[in-house]
């Protein structure tokens, strides 16, 4: 008789992602295993835009909000990177 092997459903392959949304663009800032992990970050980058409101407001950055959902590893872009805290470089929304 062969042994039994359980097979795990679709979950190694869904993680948790944090979005940065500025307007309509919506990118994926950073991925996480748990939704915990998820969370903390986006509260960390909710708490550097805060910190930053005057000097984004002064430079005339659009003020980026965060969100946390689920996403499979297939639906990220192919050469993604992390977005920096506030969500730009060199000026513009990356």
């Amino acid at each position: 008789m062969r042994d039994l092997v359980s097979v795990r459903g679709g979950d190694e392959d869904t993680l948790w992602a944090v979005y940065a949304t500025v307007g309509r663009t919506h990118r994926v800032a950073e991925i996480f295993r748990s939704r915990a992990a998820a969370l903390a970050d986006r509260e960390w980058r909710t708490q550097q835009v805060s910190a930053y409101a005057d000097f984004l407001a002064r430079t005339k950055q659009p003020l980026p909000h965060y969100s946390v959902a689920p996403i499979r590893r297939s639906d990220l872009p192919r050469k993604w990177t992390p977005l920096p805290a506030l969500g730009f470089l060199r000026g513009q929304f990356v």
